[in-house]
């Protein structure tokens, strides 16, 4: 079995009201991924997302592009301590 990891991932740019978290929750849940995604109150988009390194960087092209109608400025990611989880689920908005 190949070793998990995971990513702590903000995405900028307009991000926010083109159903990115939506888009991203279904991604990850195609991969197989778990963890989250959010809105922050500066306009991005932060997830959280483990599982095997191949699906972390499948999910992290796909958020350079995003959903149809977003305009992705930037995507940055960090390695970050694995947790204990099931599914990918979509958590409120910081404000």
């Amino acid at each position: 079995m190949e070793m998990e990891k995971r990513y702590r991932i903000t995405i900028t740019g307009r991000v926010q009201g083109v159903y990115y978290r939506a888009s991203t929750q279904r991604q990850a849940q195609s991969l197989n991924l778990s963890g989250w995604v959010r809105n922050k109150a500066d306009g991005s988009v932060e997830a959280e997302a483990q599982g095997p390194e191949p699906q972390l960087l499948a999910l992290l092209k796909w958020c350079e592009k995003g959903p149809e109608f977003a305009r992705v400025d930037a995507v940055t990611h960090a390695e970050i301590s694995l947790q204990e989880e099931d599914g990918f689920v979509i958590k409120r908005s910081v404000t």
